[in-house]
Formats: structure tokens, sequence, C-alpha cells
């Protein structure tokens, strides 16, 4: 049977101390895309606690981002240059300070790019459109820059490993690029880049002809996906279009691990009576790991998750109580923090970002709660 507390292996040889992970989370602490000691001082206090921690998604290209920012000197973070790489070392670094391993994710964010528009620059996508839902239009890339998009990932990928992590997660999740080019709802182009799977085919080429030629042989490669792209007006995909997707990088590509970006770890399709975690597990093989994720906030939830799966990762609960893997691993739920007060706010180490927009400042004894209910990164809005 397993435990929380197993050590895990994954297929190309590294090791993780135990079954939970950090997932990825935008913490804002960004000085125009480069790590700053408020991006440590978060990362400090997470680092003994997940056996695999992944940082947020940091863009591979100028236009890749930022997204989803609340102040003009604090953003998202960046992988596009090299000047970046003092930075991403200190955070490689410090996330592994614990003894765990750490992964970072990259990623292009597409029309997302909204400090772009903020700032009057050109954001790019698929095809040149007006999202009623974004109060700025998209312009299309031409072909030869979505080949450009295709390197970026992979300049990206050397980055980590120059500094120093232990692996990457190509983040294809979330109405990011890579699913807006999966995606028959925003991709309707007639080059090349119209077929569906023909961007993240690439980038996986991409990403894994880096590693092979610079990473040691023990380099941890993950690939996140969103199982479903259904709004009320338009359905971009189902699970059915994305476990093919899967399956096709899974037998080109050798994952160590497919991680389904979930609003609740027992989410199931409309279609099935099987969870997306039941559902994908066949379509990954034997091999590869798979990572859920999905409003899991106590030792019983990240146990009962592992009947679906090999690695459960646990995020809001994460920024509440910075020792909440540690704490159920060793199996002292019990323990675990579920309300915030002044002096946690500052042993968590939350950034000023996530004080800001979890509105920290009115001290609220159920800020827990509010965590809870709602998704932090969809409930901004930009300037």
């Amino acid at each position: 049977m397993k435990k929380l507390s197993d050590k895990v292996t994954f297929k190309h040889g590294a090791v993780i101390n135990n079954r939970m992970v950090q997932p990825p989370m935008l913490t804002n602490s960004g000085l125009n895309g480069a790590v700053t000691d408020d991006t440590l001082a978060y990362w400090k206090a997470r680092a003994n606690s997940a056996g695999l921690v992944i940082s947020e998604y940091n863009y591979v290209s100028p236009a890749g981002g930022p997204a989803i920012t609340w102040a003009d000197d604090r953003t998202q973070l960046a992988a596009y240059d090299d000047k970046f790489l003092p930075g991403l070392t200190k955070m490689a670094k410090t996330m592994k300070s614990g003894g765990n391993k750490a992964l970072l994710q990259i990623a292009h964010t597409g029309r997302e790019a909204n400090y772009r528009a903020h700032l009057g620059l050109p954001v790019y996508a698929p095809d040149t459109a007006n999202y009623p839902f974004l109060p700025y239009g998209v312009q299309a890339f031409t072909t030869e820059q979505v080949d450009q998009v295709v390197k970026d990932f992979g300049a990206a990928t050397k980055r980590a490993i120059d500094a120093g992590f232990d692996g990457v997660e190509i983040h294809g999740a979330n109405h990011y690029l890579i699913q807006q080019f999966f995606s028959r709802f925003s991709n309707h182009r007639d080059d090349k880049w119209g077929d569906y799977e023909a961007f993240p085919l690439a980038v996986a080429k991409e990403v894994f002809e880096v590693i092979k030629k610079y990473a040691p042989k023990n380099f941890i490669i993950g690939y996140r996906i969103s199982p479903e792209e259904i709004n009320p007006d338009n359905v971009g995909y189902t699970w059915h279009e994305s476990t093919e997707l899967i399956n096709k990088l899974t037998n080109k590509f050798d994952f160590d691990y497919i991680h389904l970006s979930l609003p609740d770890y027992q989410a199931k399709p409309k279609d099935s009576a099987k969870t997306f975690a039941e559902l994908f597990r066949p379509v990954i093989g034997e091999d590869t790991k798979l990572i859920i994720v999905g409003d899991i906030m106590s030792q019983a939830d990240a146990e009962d998750a592992l009947n679906y799966t090999d690695l459960v990762a646990a995020g809001r609960a994460q920024l509440i109580d910075a020792n909440f893997a540690a704490k159920v691993v060793a199996g002292k739920g019990n323990e675990v923090i579920t309300e915030m007060s002044e002096a946690e706010e500052k042993e968590q180490a939350l950034t000023p970002g996530l004080h800001k927009v979890m509105d920290m400042e009115t001290k609220r004894p159920d800020f827990a709660k509010v965590l809870r209910e709602v998704d932090y990164s969809k409930a901004l809005k930009v300037k």
C-alpha cells in the first residue's frame, strides 16, 4: 500500500523523499522578472517540506509574460535571458536546501501576458482576436515567431540546467500558450501550427534535445496539462483529445511524470464515471508517474488522493502552512495551520504581492476559509 512517506524513484533515476509535491504557484515576487529577496524568503520557508517542489511559471520569451501581476515592479519570474541566471541559481539552491528536488516550470503565457498590455506592448496568441474576457486585443504570431518560441523553451531549459535545478516542467495547462495552440477555440491557423498537437509536440522535442545534450542523466522532466477546456459558450478540447495528446507525448518522449491541473483531485468529466486521474493513468504508462492537485487541504485529503495517483500536490494548503507537506508525511496532520494570525503571516514568508491579493491587510482569522473558496489567480484585475 502506498504511503505519503514513501521514497519515489523516477524513470531517469532521480529519487525524492516522499510522495508530496508543492505545485507551481505565482509568488508575484519578481523584479522585472528577476528573483528577489522576497522570492528566496518564500522558498526558504518551504524548503524542508514536499519531496518535489516546482517553481512558478517562468516565461521563456520576452513577450511570454508577465501575466497576473499587481504592481509595476513585482511580476512573474522570467528565464528568457542569461541575465536571470544568478537569481535562478540562488532560487534553485534555496529550493533544494531541505534535501528535496527542485524543478523550474517553463511557460509562455500567450494571450494572458496582461502586464504587457498594461505597458502598451503587443500581446501575442495563435490568432489575432478580441476576446470578451480580456480588456485588450491580441495579435497572431507569424510562423517564424512560433518557431522562435519553440527554441526559447529549449534555451530556458538550458538555463534551468545551468542554474542547478533538478528538472523542468513544461506548462501546457491553465489557458497559457501551449494550451491555446492545442485548443480549437483559440487556434484557427492555416500554417503548420494550425495542427492542434504540433506546438506541444515541438516544444517537448526541443526540451528533450537540450536535456539529452546538457543535463545529467537523472534530470527530471514533466508535463502539466488541464484535462479539459470547457467554458459555457465553447469547448476547446475534452479529455478525449487531451488523453490522445498525452499518449503521443509519452510514447514519443521519455517523460518522468504527467501533472494534471485539477480544481478537485476527485474531479470527473461529465461523460465518465471515472475521475480524470483514473482516465489518464493507463494512458501515461507504468513507468511514468502521475501527479494530481486540487483542494487537498488536510492529511485525510492527501492520503485519499493516493488512491488515484503516485504523487500528491497541495498548493493552497502550502501557502497557509509552509510545512503542510512535512506535517502530513510525518502523520502530524493535526498540527497543520488552518488559520493565519498576524504573527503567522510573517512566519509563512508570503510575499508582499501575495499579502495584497489575499487581502492580508485585514488580518482575517477566517483567511484559510477564504483561500479555499477563492481562486486567487483568477480574481485579479488588469490595470
